[in-house]
């Protein structure tokens, strides 16, 4: 039992260094937020974005990540 929660600790925090890293370089990655998919809409005094490709590309990189902890 203390064992599962040591690794679950572990995870979150390489995942808050991995999210902290994408913070610090987002700016630096011109593909972040820009992927054919992702929906923008500006009008005069409205602005609505969505980054839609980006959310799934984000959710498989995360699921494999996931599935490779899991696995045993």
């Amino acid at each position: 039992m203390a064992g599962d929660i040591g690794k679950i600790i572990v995870f979150i925090g390489l995942l808050l260094v991995v999210i902290g890293f994408v913070f610090m370089l987002g700016n630096k990655l011109p593909f972040i937020g820009k992927l054919p998919g992702d929906l923008s809409f500006k009008r005069e005094n409205y602005s609505f974005y969505f980054p839609v490709t980006t959310c799934i590309i984000i959710s498989i990189l995360l699921s494999f990540i996931l599935w490779l902890f899991n696995k045993r």
